[in-house]
């Protein structure tokens, strides 16, 4: 199945260096350009891409509020937005986990790293890495915007998770895959499936992205200190 990629940069050169390597790769396909959040959301409506890679910092409608238009509509909902952005993680990232998208990567990625990540959107997977960047960002959902900590309306739609289930989601805030949580529970991978699907059925998140942001909004995960 050829996964089909929106791009969405208020600089033309980029844009045209994203779509010859994307389109260079036999199971994907650029369908589109944006030049600013406004016509990245009604291209995402008139195409329905599997993912979009956002610029996040874009004159008029910006990436952040971009990707919070096409979080809400319901029409887009098996769109996966990738944030792109410089490499520090700041107060805009966080936002943009939180609006919808299923992850970020830095301007000045390797080539491969681009289209992994392409690939790892497209499959549903959180795009949070390395490990030292999920750190920071966990700092950040952690804190919350007024640094009042744990959102209590979070915590409270954990009661609808059994045992097992906030087992499997503190992993996956972890950044584990589901094969790595399978050894680490003595469960099989599809076990683990139906325990994260079934999690972001109950806590109304879109993909495992917006699973890492509850968990640490919630308070069922704590930010490291390292």
């Amino acid at each position: 199945m050829t996964i089909r990629v929106l791009l969405a940069d208020d600089q033309a050169l980029l844009r045209s260096a994203f779509r010859v390597l994307v389109d260079s790769e036999p199971d994907m396909e650029v369908v589109g350009e944006a030049s600013d959040g406004a016509e990245a959301v009604r291209l995402a409506k008139e195409h329905g891409p599997d993912v979009v890679l956002m610029d996040i910092r874009m004159p008029g409608t910006d990436g952040l509020a971009a990707t919070r238009q096409i979080g809400a509509d319901p029409s887009l909902a098996p769109v996966r937005v990738v944030i792109l952005t410089t490499f520090e993680v700041d107060d805009y990232v966080v936002q943009a986990l939180r609006a919808g998208a299923s992850g970020f990567l830095g301007k000045g990625s390797e080539p491969e790293e681009l289209l992994n990540a392409i690939r790892v959107a497209a499959g549903g997977e959180a795009l949070l890495s390395p490990a030292a960047t999920k750190g920071l960002i966990a700092r950040f959902l952690a804190r919350g915007d007024d640094g009042d900590g744990p959102d209590p309306a979070r915590s409270e739609r954990l009661a609808a998770l059994t045992g097992r289930e906030r087992e499997v989601l503190v992993q996956v805030a972890g950044g584990h895959s589901n094969d790595e949580i399978a050894e680490r529970l003595a469960v099989s991978p599809l076990t683990v499936k139906t325990h994260v699907n079934r999690a972001m059925a109950k806590l109304g998140a879109r993909d495992r992205a917006q699973l890492v942001v509850i968990a640490y909004e919630s308070g069922l995960v704590r930010p490291r200190t390292d």
